[in-house]
């Protein structure tokens, strides 16, 4: 954890969820409603389609709900994209952009990831910039040379702590099970925030690093432990309400 700094439990449903699935939600939001959630900030990113029906059950709780991608364009020609601006009109307040799904399945660029956080920015949206190594590069002793590279070109110059969190997401522990060492992301993370202080100065010193990639009930106290993790952005454990808050639950004891 860093000091002074609100975490934030996130989670990201990818392609999964119908209106089914909207009852999780509405447990996940009336789960957070206690006295963690002045500590704490939860947030939950299901498909487009469900969005504005998820922020009306989370009205009434700590719950925000986001958008998991938005185009850099506020409108215009382009079948099957999502503005920043209309994930705002529907109420959500966060949007994903550059997960490494999106970088591998689209060809997403740095360039591409920080248009499209100066968009959530303008949209007045908090935008979560996803970075993070293949296992290529990992085995290649790359890792830290990824992450300077995806930050330098992925976060906004004008990027504030306020407005912009990152996630950092090892791309071959995603859906695997497999996780880093805590000295592994320990290093990460410490080698990012000095380049988030380098790039921002002052605002880099409390800007949010998320760590994401198999986060479970059963590791998240030890990873959320670590020197500058502010928190999770979890994927298939945020699909149930009860590992979601499980994985929340844990700042119980750590911000005792």
């Amino acid at each position: 954890m860093t000091p002074n700094v609100r975490p934030l439990v996130a989670g990201n449903w990818k392609m999964n969820g119908t209106r089914e699935a909207l009852d999780q939600i509405k447990a996940i939001a009336e789960g957070v409603n206690r006295p963690l959630s002045e500590k704490v900030d939860t947030l939950i990113c299901p498909p487009a389609t469900l969005l504005y029906v998820a922020t009306a059950l989370a009205e009434d709780s700590p719950l925000e709900i986001g958008g998991q991608d938005c185009h850099q364009n506020v409108s215009g020609a382009h079948t099957g994209d999502i503005s920043a601006e209309m994930i705002a009109d529907v109420f959500g307040s966060y949007v994903i952009v550059g997960h490494s799904e999106r970088r591998t399945d689209y060809a997403e660029t740095d360039h591409l990831v920080r248009a499209k956080a100066e968009a959530a920015h303008a949209a007045g949206l908090i935008a979560i910039i996803c970075i993070g190594e293949t296992a290529e590069q990992r085995q290649a002793g790359q890792t830290l040379d990824v992450l300077k590279r995806q930050l330098s070109g992925s976060v906004p110059h004008e990027a504030k702590a306020a407005n912009t969190v990152i996630a950092y997401e090892p791309v071959w522990a995603i859906g695997t099970g497999v996780t880093p060492t805590t000295e592994d992301v320990k290093v990460a993370h410490a080698f990012m925030r000095e380049e988030l202080v380098r790039h921002l100065g002052e605002e880099g010193k409390t800007m949010r690093i998320l760590y994401g990639g198999s986060v479970k009930p059963n590791n998240a106290k030890e990873l959320m432990a670590v020197d500058n993790v502010d928190g999770a952005l979890i994927g298939g454990a945020s699909l149930k309400a009860t590992d979601f808050l499980a994985i929340y639950g844990v700042y119980e004891d750590l911000l005792a």
